[in-house]
């Protein structure tokens, strides 16, 4: 980062970036996305949701502007998404006209979910304005995985994908399988798509010392962050939990971090299985708790259940639990195991009494917890961290303005 300060490659550039699912600067890697531009000269400007804590309509952060809009409340069913999309696109097209009015800018950074973000692209490649599509979650296996089934609207994903990835200039993968959908079920040349990894900023977290009060009493503390969704296999976890608790009599506590649609229903099932006591749900928390129960857990999990969409996809969780040195678990899945090598035990996919049996493995296990987490720990300094991200963005960037330029005359 200190030598694209210094260099400033993008010195003049105007970027603006969509991202419909988090606020900023909660969401860290369009954050981390947005400061590198900054520090490399470009001049950033931001659409994003409001969101608990975020609810200013603008705000200027580390020379970031800024801008949110409201939206429903957390979808659920096809109607809800509708709903939600077609309130996210009218504000941020409006807020797109308004920053061009008064910033400017020449390209446009479109973060999914979901797909549609090519309808406002469109409007302003019609002026010469270029698209970058950032790549987050791949929307076809994403449906499926909430809703158990295909169909119409499944067929609607498969259609935006390809109108997402037709429309862009250039490509963001957030990992080598989304690189290889984008060059196979997107048509994108391979020197059009660039990997960039949502590595953790090891500058920005901050390892404390471990608060007892999360383990409310008990022997043992499993950690959980993330979001509150169907798709996210909390359910399994909770499903784990009551093993651990009740079958096989463990003292342990699960504290479990973040929120979203699920979230209410989650804590019923807590209840429902008896729980209520074992289980700590924080909701969204601020980066200081999240740090803090980060640092006091024995072990993280990830129970993301088996499925084509997360076989495929990176999970942020898993390179924080790495950044704060804790071993893992979490289910055989392609790129979790391709994140966290020997960092992590993997259960069998979805089954909730592996998992159960690898937790208890670590906890019963001090020296291979402590292992583990140095291997993890090492691997995002030495390979995974945001650091290492940043020549590859810059390198998209400089794609994108290299495709604007026309040829010189002969």
């Amino acid at each position: 980062m200190a030598a694209v300060r210094t260099d400033r490659p993008l010195e003049g550039r105007k970027v603006l970036i969509i991202v419909e699912n988090l606020p900023l600067p909660f969401d860290r890697r369009v954050w981390h996305e947005s400061r590198t531009l900054t520090a490399a000269g470009a001049q950033v400007c931001v659409i994003c949701p409001t969101g608990k804590g975020y609810e200013a309509p603008y705000e200027e952060i580390d020379g970031v502007h800024i801008y949110r809009h409201n939206l429903p409340l957390d979808a659920k069913g096809a109607s809800g998404y509708l709903l939600e999309y077609g309130a996210a696109l009218f504000h941020e097209t409006r807020l797109a006209w308004k920053i061009l009015r008064k910033h400017g800018f020449d390209t446009i950074q479109g973060c999914n979910p979901p797909d549609l973000l090519f309808l406002i692209a469109w409007q302003f490649k019609l002026f010469g304005k270029r698209y970058i599509f950032d790549h987050h979650d791949i929307n076809p296996e994403l449906y499926e995985a909430k809703f158990n089934k295909r169909g119409f609207f499944w067929k609607l994903m498969v259609l935006f994908e390809k109108l997402n990835f037709k429309s862009a200039d250039v490509v963001i993968s957030t990992n080598q399988s989304y690189r290889e959908i984008a060059m196979t079920r997107g048509g994108k040349a391979s020197e059009d798509v660039f990997v960039v990894r949502s590595g953790p900023d090891l500058n920005r977290l901050h390892v404390m010392d471990p608060d007892p009060h999360w383990k409310n009493g008990r022997d043992a503390m499993v950690g959980y962050v993330g979001v509150m969704g169907d798709q996210e296999g909390i359910d399994l976890l909770l499903e784990s939990a009551r093993e651990i608790v009740f079958d096989r009599g463990r003292n342990v506590q699960f504290v479990l971090v973040g929120g979203g649609p699920a979230l209410d229903d989650l804590k019923a099932m807590a209840a429902d299985l008896g729980l209520a006591d074992h289980v700590t749900f924080t909701g969204r928390a601020p980066d200081a708790e999240l740090f803090s129960v980060l640092s006091s857990a024995d072990v993280c999990v990830n129970p993301d259940r088996v499925n084509p969409m997360n076989d495929k996809s990176t999970m942020n969780k898993i390179l924080e639990y790495m950044a704060f040195s804790k071993p893992i678990v979490q289910f055989e899945v392609t790129e979790g195991r391709y994140s966290a090598q020997d960092a992590s035990l993997y259960a069998e996919p979805n089954n909730t009494a592996d998992l159960a049996g690898k937790i208890l493995s670590l906890i019963d296990d001090p020296q291979t917890r402590a292992e583990m987490g140095r291997i993890g720990r090492t691997r995002v300094e030495q390979e995974l961290s945001w650091d290492y991200q940043v020549d590859t963005l810059i390198a998209a960037y400089k794609r994108v303005i290299g495709k604007g330029r026309k040829p010189a005359d002969d």
